[in-house]
């Protein structure tokens, strides 16, 4: 059968269930994997799947493909995205697929995978999967399948790390429907903490809200249960439980970059490293704070892939991106676990008498917008944030490259770039003054109007 070329995207295989991805293509993407890793020297792999309704069906046919090429498979079931990396690190098996279209709309499904120590496939090497999976030359054999329940070994890492203070928490914990319903309760609840939970049932419709938890607008309710019942945070994770939201107690957004600020003030004078990860998208605040406290901050690209292979190649503490991924490896396996992220900035309040909210006074402010989304053909896209850079260029703008076009300006910076999990162009402009910012806006998102056609 002939394939959606798009499906292959910057950090995944992700497309629409059934008209792009379904059980004949689940089933030669597995064909696929398990010769390309025999070629690498594997003979093992893991799989598991999100709560999607097509999630089964496209595990089942991914197997048997994989089977068919003589390779083992490890078969783990419905689990999260981060329940399935451990299992990789558990098991000292690198390979592996994880069947999940993330946040995506609810008829969307995909592909996360590592073909060995390298972590998650990225960037060329999808690209180079892609092409030797267009060459139809798969190698036949006949593998052995494995069931293995994760479950437990995974709430005991996520609950040794954590040492929650002496002080009594109030939290609401927002789960979307998504697949942290399969574990999210089990591990909140093993810890002295007045909780509350929103959306617990599993339903891939995703009926109450869009499963990302830094949309704002997805974040509506809990905000709401957060002042209602006075409680000290709300978190919310994502359909496949690798990223999170937060809430204060005043029911105010705290963006992703502002979390990592947090964080990076709690540990930065008890790591022996002091270099910290953070994307195109994040605020100068970040930045700032980092230089504030006497660490030093790392500006790359935008994609968990890629932020997760930097951290653990450059042996960091902690990192993140604006889109809800942190990797912590201070004392936890440098995996972007929701759940995790959640119970961390927890023990920072359990041990402390501040609210929330105070816990970012005194960083530098600047007025940003937030990640803005422009419909763009997946053949159309790149050629539009070419024409930007090339704009910049004929301004003498200082730019930064490394994931489409950052821009920056002595009170600001835009940032425009090539969504690799859809459709989309996406931007982000931010300044010292809100009349700064919509200069800054107004100029790019002309310029990408005019390409955009």
């Amino acid at each position: 059968m002939e394939i959606n070329k798009n499906i292959f995207r910057g950090y995944d295989i992700r497309g629409v269930y059934p008209t792009d991805i379904n059980g004949e293509v689940a089933f030669i993407i597995g064909k696929s994997f398990g010769s390309y890793i025999q070629k690498l020297g594997k003979t093992s792999c893991i799989v598991g799947h999100d709560n999607r309704y097509s999630s089964e069906e496209l595990s089942s046919n991914l197997i048997k493909g994989i089977l068919s090429t003589g390779v083992n498979v490890t078969y783990l079931g419905l689990v999260t995205t981060p329940m399935y990396y451990y299992a990789c690190i558990l098991k000292n098996i690198p390979s592996g697929m994880m069947v999940t279209a993330s946040h995506n709309p609810k008829d969307d499904n995909g592909f996360k995978f590592a073909f060995d120590e390298r972590g998650n496939a990225r960037g060329e090497m999808i690209e180079d999967f892609r092409d030797f999976t267009f060459q139809n030359d798969f190698i036949s054999g006949e593998g052995t399948l494995t069931h293995y329940d994760i479950r437990d070994e995974y709430i005991n890492l996520l609950t040794s790390s954590i040492h929650l203070g002496n002080r009594p928490l109030k939290v609401v914990l927002d789960l979307g429907n998504g697949t942290t319903c399969c574990i999210a309760k089990d591990v909140y609840y093993r810890f002295p903490i007045d909780l509350e939970v929103l959306y617990g049932t599993s339903d891939p419709t995703f009926p109450n809200h869009h499963p990302d938890p830094v949309v704002e607008e997805n974040l509506q309710a809990l905000k709401r249960k957060v002042l209602e019942l006075q409680a000290d945070i709300g978190i919310a994770f994502d359909g496949d439980g690798d990223r999170v939201g937060i809430v204060d107690e005043k029911g105010n957004y705290i963006a992703t970059d502002k979390y990592m600020i947090i964080i990076i003030r709690d540990i930065i004078n008890k790591v022996a490293k002091k270099t910290f990860l953070y994307d195109v998208k994040c605020s100068k605040s970040l930045e700032d704070e980092i230089k504030k406290l006497g660490g030093q901050g790392i500006c790359y690209r935008t994609g968990n892939s890629y932020t997760k292979a930097k951290v653990h190649d450059d042996d960091l503490p902690f990192g993140g991106e604006y889109s809800g991924h942190v990797f912590f490896r201070d004392r936890f396996p440098g995996i972007d676990s929701g759940l995790y992220a959640g119970l961390r900035i927890l023990e920072i309040l359990s041990n402390t008498n501040q609210p929330l909210s105070n816990l970012l006074n005194g960083i530098t402010e600047y007025v940003s917008t937030p990640e803005i989304k422009i419909p763009s053909n997946d053949d159309h896209k790149f050629m539009v944030v070419e024409e930007i850079k090339k704009y910049c260029l004929q301004k003498g703008y200082e730019i930064l490259t490394i994931d489409g076009v950052r821009v920056t300006f002595t009170d600001g910076w835009a940032l425009v770039r090539c969504s690799n999990t859809g459709p989309n162009i996406t931007a982000r402009f931010e300044a010292t003054t809100p009349n700064r910012l919509e200069e800054i806006k107004n100029e790019f998102l002309s310029i990408i109007d005019k390409f955009n056609y």
